[in-house]
């Protein structure tokens, strides 16, 4: 379909219309993108959470076993043994919980063989423990000392080993997760460049297209305009499409036609100029007067409506600048509110990382609060043995001090913190506000582009009318100059009625019309006699140039001017550079 079969405000319609679907496309593509890269970043956190939940069991675990070696070492002294049983038993418990937790969380059959052999392992482990505590409580020092060596400490060792193999391969997994993250991110931005480069070009395409629906047939109009302010009337006029421009075309057809007809009638009637000088010289004053207030009143209405064009022009202009501004507003705006997204994500990344060292911070704690107690019994212990503990005894109260410097420390730490936690959840509001803001930002901007688009376009159809206005009022003020000169040329019609009539003929040949537009040769009017009046003084022909802008006059109703029995001239129209003494 030709786009001249569309009204232009349509044309206008359809391209902003292609333009906002790219730009509906774009938006859906980057949203599904940054999902799938948020459930990257989701994958990759679950990876670290059981990375440091494998972490702890290990710690748990060593514990335990540094707390099992302590009893046989001891030879299942009743103090230590009832001091560390419940601590083991309580150990025990958080690695069940924490083996639960992790058992729930996996998904890789890599990490579940690994996880299935670490169960194994901790079966095997905790026999071996109950063997050595069963033949702890019998006496059988031997018999405990040999298991330790032999079966006890291998199986920990294999237990802790399990446990690292299980940690490493998450650990690798966390990797290969940060790597794809990384992957889709870099897809992600080849993408919307590729997006925005074909929105770019279509666009373009789009504005080159509408541009040239419109301006090709308004430079056509353009000059056929030009050929008829030249007096050429034989060009036929191409009025092809239904929009406003082929209207426009179809007018000054109708222009050219009642031109055409017009220039021949005056063709063929200035034999009968010779039969209306008289009349003609009744009403020549009267009508001369009026001709020039009409020229003056015409030529400031022109002037006018050149100032208003250029102002609406300069209006368009600038709505158009305030559309382009408005687009780079409303992107800039949506590009920070994807920085805030990104801001409020990076914010409650920091606040989980953070309630993550407040915990392993309360688990120090408790490893120095269990060696003060265990630096306590050793002292005690020490004191009971006399001199031979008293090396010993100093040991463990520098061993005491340490771990009650390590606890208090910790509970620094742990306050500071507590205080960070804090006010990293209140930078997180502090964030999403900003993020609803930027929001509520990309929607004003949106709504004032589209109503800067309707004042462009508002203001576009405005100078196009302006213009079309401006067109007819030059062309009714050139016919009324030339009125005005016929007129006072025609004062002299009087004294020389053959110069007249030749000067008329030279005037009006200045058109060039073809065979369709010659209008037949009226018949002759026999003119009647005017009616007998009081002795008029000849008038005196003046050589003029083109009419300026003349003075107000007062319009007199004129009594004395008799109405010509027969009217039989035409007013006749010529280009802006004609001469206009040829009348």
């Amino acid at each position: 379909m030709k786009l001249d079969q569309l009204k232009i405000g349509a044309r206008l319609g359809a391209g902003f219309g292609t333009v906002l679907l790219l730009l509906v496309l774009i938006v859906m593509l980057s949203f599904s993108r940054l999902v799938m890269t948020e459930q990257g970043f989701d994958g990759a956190l679950d990876v670290e959470h059981r990375v440091a939940r494998a972490d702890e069991w290990k710690s748990l675990t060593t514990l335990n076993v540094s707390r099992t070696i302590a009893i046989v070492k001891s030879g299942g002294m009743p103090q230590m043994t009832a001091f560390l049983t419940p601590q083991m038993k309580d150990t025990s418990e958080q690695i069940t919980r924490v083996q639960k937790e992790l058992e729930a969380e996996l998904s890789h059959e890599r990490s579940k063989a690994l996880f299935g052999d670490i169960s194994e392992k901790r079966k095997a482990y905790i026999g071996q423990r109950e063997a050595a505590l069963a033949l702890l409580k019998a006496g059988d020092a031997a018999a405990v000392e040999a298991l330790l060596e032999k079966s006890l400490l291998p199986a920990s060792k294999v237990y802790l080993a399990a446990i690292e193999d299980f940690s490493n391969f998450e650990r690798e997994l966390a990797v290969q997760s940060a790597a794809a993250v990384k992957s889709d991110v870099q897809r992600s931005k080849l993408m919307l460049l590729v997006l925005a480069g074909v929105s770019i070009f279509l666009g373009s395409l789009s504005a080159w297209v509408l541009t040239r629906s419109v301006t090709a047939p308004l430079r056509r109009a353009s000059a056929s305009t030009q050929a008829i302010a030249a007096g050429d009337l034989s060009q036929p006029i191409d009025a092809a499409g239904r929009d406003e421009v082929a209207d426009l075309q179809r007018s000054l057809g109708k222009m050219q036609n009642s031109l055409r007809e017009m220039v021949s009638a005056v063709r063929l009637s200035t034999d009968s100029i010779t039969t209306a000088s008289s009349e003609i010289a009744t009403g020549n004053q009267d009508l001369s007067a009026r001709t020039e207030q009409t020229a003056s009143n015409l030529q400031e209405t022109a002037s006018s409506m050149e100032q208003l064009t250029g102002t609406v022009k300069q209006t368009a202009e600038s709505a158009r600048t305030a559309n382009q501004l408005a687009s780079s507003a409303q992107a800039t705006a949506a590009k920070g509110g994807k920085v805030v997204s990104q801001v409020v994500s990076t914010m409650e990344d920091i606040n989980a990382s953070s309630k993550k060292i407040a915990d392993i911070i309360g688990v120090i704690d408790g490893i120095a609060f269990q060696t003060n107690i265990l630096a306590l019994n050793a002292a005690v212990e020490a004191a009971r043995a006399g001199e031979q503990g008293r090396g010993f005894a100093v040991v463990a109260g520098e061993v005491r001090n340490l771990a009650q410097r390590s606890a208090q420390a910790a509970k620094e730490i742990k306050d500071l913190i507590g205080a960070s936690v804090e006010r990293v959840e209140s930078g997180s509001k502090l964030v999403a506000d900003a993020g609803r803001t930027m929001s509520e930002i990309v929607g004003s901007v949106q709504r004032v582009s589209d109503i800067i688009g309707e004042i462009t376009a508002a203001a576009a159809e405005q100078s196009d009318g302006i213009g079309q206005v401006n067109t007819a009022v030059t062309n009714l003020d050139q016919m009324t100059q030339q009125n005005a000169a016929l007129v006072e040329e025609s004062a002299a019609a009087a004294e020389s009625l053959k110069d007249q009539a030749i000067r008329l003929a030279a005037s009006v040949s200045v058109f060039r019309v073809d065979a369709h537009g010659v209008v037949s040769r009226p018949a002759a009017v026999t003119p009647s006699l005017p009616a007998p009046s009081a002795p008029r003084a000849p008038v005196k022909a003046a050589p003029t140039a083109r009419v300026a802008k003349a003075p107000p006059v007062l319009r007199d109703s004129v009594t004395s001017a008799k109405p010509a029995p027969v009217v039989a001239a035409a007013a006749a129209t010529a280009a802006p550079g004609d001469d206009w003494e040829t009348f």
